[in-house]
């Protein structure tokens, strides 16, 4: 089936096939017909797999197809996210399909001023993106009013408990009507997440899009085995063999993301960091340039694994393997988008093969090993020999803006 054949309005297939839209994913195709008859959805699905326009289609065609040209009639429509990159991102999906109906879309988060947020409500919007702490702030400010929301869809719920979210959302329904339409979307699923999804919506369609393996099968994936001390040349390695790639390398603290930056930096390859220190403007600069290209190699914590919808990312490096098996499948999902192919790569140290086996386990198969031969890794560590001096600056760089901070502190 293709989008030109769905019972949807004129101005949202053009805005489709502007982007190139033919096709359904699984999601969508299982999705949408529910969310236009007005049933309450359920629905699992990995990153990746074209879930926002699964909710974003129907409630676009349903907005403009009862709008008139009368006065903005309140919010009709409201989109829980967990992430200020996520509300970013989800709105930009309903603007861009929306872009010739009468549906207007905005989003609201935290990090920056809220008077432009409040402006722009003030003169009307129909859908809108946001995140708990700022739509709290306005609801209680008297600035926000849900009493004419007649949909309401949670998206990332299991990053939104994963992030204390929890009493929020149960919080959020005092102030929508108790006749709504709810549409639940989450990544994974567990008694907990099921426990919150029932209190939530009535009588729903359960959907799930969930493989045996939870991993895209547009991503090829595989792991390394290189000792601690040595991941900063092979990953100058992989940067130099793969110029032209956008690649996105994840360590596991913002620490680490400022020490690799420093060592990519010592050999003339540019790149950025984007962990939680970093204020909600320089976040959105580091992505903007990341997605133009401007900037190739992109060093994150997995506080913004989950806010970095990019739809051309070419690899994902596993810096450090996460702690947390689940981080993982949300990981290289950044990778891989649609329909595109991605590539992922894991740098596992002997001290992280525990964090290996928790992977392995979740995945049910073992990831296959790339062999590094003997000859490769020593001409790599060739780099570590001419450059030990400058690494030992390096490191004392670190140590004294570690110190600078302390005081600051």
């Amino acid at each position: 089936m293709r989008f030109e054949d769905y019972r949807i309005a004129p101005e949202i297939k053009k805005g489709l096939a502007k982007l190139g839209y033919k096709r359904p994913t699984d999601i969508q195709f299982k999705a949408i017909p529910s969310i236009l008859k007005g049933d309450d959805v359920l629905a699992i699905a990995q990153t990746g797999t074209g879930k926002t326009a699964a909710f974003a289609i129907p409630v676009i065609n349903s907005i403009h197809n009862r709008k008139s040209s009368k006065r903005p009639d309140g919010i009709k429509c409201l989109v829980m996210v967990p992430t200020h990159e996520l509300a970013i991102q989800v709105n930009e999906v309903f603007n861009t399909i929306g872009k010739y109906t009468k549906a207007r879309s905005f989003a609201i988060f935290g990090g920056v001023d809220q008077d432009p947020q409040i402006h722009k409500l003030q003169k009307g919007v129909d859908i809108l993106v946001a995140t708990p702490g700022r739509m709290f702030d306005l609801i209680h400010q008297g600035h926000l009013r849900m009493e004419r929301i007649e949909i309401l869809i949670l998206d990332e719920a299991d990053h939104m408990l994963e992030r204390g979210f929890l009493k929020d959302i149960q919080d959020v329904q005092r102030f929508l009507p108790k006749k709504r339409q709810t549409l639940f979307f989450s990544a994974t699923i567990d008694k907990k997440i099921k426990k919150l999804a029932y209190s939530l919506v009535n009588k729903p369609i359960r959907i799930q899009i969930s493989p045996k393996d939870p991993v895209s099968k547009n991503i090829s994936h595989g792991v390394c085995f290189i000792d601690m001390d040595h991941k900063r040349f092979f990953l100058e390695r992989m940067v130099r063999e793969y110029p032209d790639s956008k690649i996105l390398a994840f360590v596991r603290t913002k620490v680490r993301a400022e020490r690799v930056m420093k060592a990519m930096e010592r050999v003339q390859i540019k790149s950025e960091t984007l962990h939680g220190d970093r204020s909600q403007s320089s976040r959105i600069n580091v992505l903007n340039r990341f997605r133009s290209g401007e900037n190739k190699l992109l060093i994150a914590t997995d506080v913004s694994a989950r806010g970095i919808d990019i739809s051309d990312v070419d690899m994902v490096i596993n810096y450090d393997l996460p702690d947390i098996a689940e981080q993982y499948i949300h990981r290289i999902g950044r990778t891989g988008r649609g329909k595109r192919k991605g590539e992922a790569v894991s740098f596992c140290a002997p001290e992280e093969k525990e964090y290996l086996l928790a992977i392995q386990e979740l995945l049910n198969y073992p990831l296959h090993v790339l062999e590094i031969s003997e000859l490769d890794y020593k001409e790599t560590l060739e780099i570590e020999l001419d450059q030990k001096d400058d690494y030992k600056s390096l490191m004392k760089e670190i140590d004294s803006i570690k110190k600078k901070n302390k005081k600051k502190k």
